[in-house]
């Protein structure tokens, strides 16, 4: 089975990288032996699903492609799939090494390690272990959301997707139609940028108010997608980065360390009471909010009525 596998993973890769147009499926499938033995239809479909994933996987960059009568055709071009000679001294491997081990998910950490046995065969130096301590730090960035992984392929692969987003100040979600950009870790939460089709404007979501599962559509982007510099300031601005203003709130003694640290003064009032003067920006209110009754909006005004709807919306549930 491993060996029908190699061989079919190899014809296919041979397939999309000798083509000068993208094949449909129907194409492949008559090209390849080993899809036309398929008892099925869905049984292609799974079987070529399952080896386009895996040559991605093994680095194949496979383009997806639309031609006029709304078919899809795939296609791998040779300049995108040719790398240059690789040399790493000690302490770029070292970076590498430490990029694998900040990923705990099994798919991305494999994907890690993988990546690094290829620059090992490549000409790494033997004297150097990529996965060697230089710290008694070490970095995690963790990712419970279940969209994390459909919402990383489809960013990666173009691909616009359907979900229901619940608003923080919402008590039920409500459907998205979404062309993805990038995804960007903020403060502890993932964050995705991309293009809202319904309202036609960029919008940033918060994972963890993502409910159900992400879907995939077919077709192509109907905007252009912004550099990575952009939507970083973009996630940034949305989550409460960019502030412009400032806000008082008050804080209860021993608590909310995340807030004082970017206050610009704090005051004791006492009875186990601070009074904060905090950056007020996008985002601000839903930030608050996580601190429950350890915090009271002094002011301004709306920023207190957007926290109390929010509130009222987690009581809700």
């Amino acid at each position: 089975m491993a060996i029908a596998k190699a061989e079919r993973l190899m014809n296919l890769a041979l397939c999309l990288l000798g083509t000068r147009r993208p094949l449909s499926k129907r194409e492949l499938r008559e090209s390849i032996e080993a899809y036309l033995e398929a008892g099925s239809d869905d049984s292609f479909n799974r079987m070529f699903e399952r080896d386009k994933d895996d040559l991605r996987e093994l680095g194949l960059v496979i383009e997806t492609v639309e031609n006029l009568d709304g078919e899809v055709g795939y296609m791998a071009r040779r300049d995108s799939n040719r790398l240059p000679p690789i040399t790493l001294d000690a302490e770029e491997a070292a970076a590498l090494g430490l990029a694998a081990k900040v990923w705990q998910q099994a798919r991305l950490a494999g994907a890690a390690s993988g990546a690094l046995q290829k620059l090992r065969a490549a000409g790494l130096p033997e004297d150097v272990d990529p996965y060697e301590s230089h710290s008694a730090l070490e970095p995690r960035i963790p990712v419970h959301e279940a969209a994390f992984e459909p919402l990383m392929l489809a960013c990666r692969d173009r691909r616009p997707v359907l979900f229901d987003y619940r608003k923080a100040n919402a008590a039920q979600p409500e459907p998205r139609s979404v062309e993805p950009w990038a995804l960007e870790c903020w403060r502890g939460h993932w964050y995705l940028a991309g293009w809202d089709r319904d309202r036609g404007a960029e919008r940033v979501y918060r994972l963890s108010r993502i409910t159900g599962k992400v879907r995939t559509r077919s077709g192509r982007y109907t905007a252009e997608v912004p550099d990575v510099v952009t939507v970083r300031e973009t996630v940034a601005s949305w989550a409460g980065e960019n502030a412009d203003r400032s806000a008082l709130i008050r804080l209860r003694t021993g608590a909310g360390y995340p807030l004082r640290a970017r206050a610009a003064f704090v005051r004791e009032l006492g009875d186990g009471w601070d009074e904060l003067e905090i950056p007020y920006g996008h985002g601000l209110d839903a930030w608050l909010v996580e601190f429950g009754p350890d915090v009271v909006v002094l002011e301004p005004a709306e920023l207190r009525a957007d926290v109390v709807d929010r509130l009222r919306a987690v009581a809700k549930g």
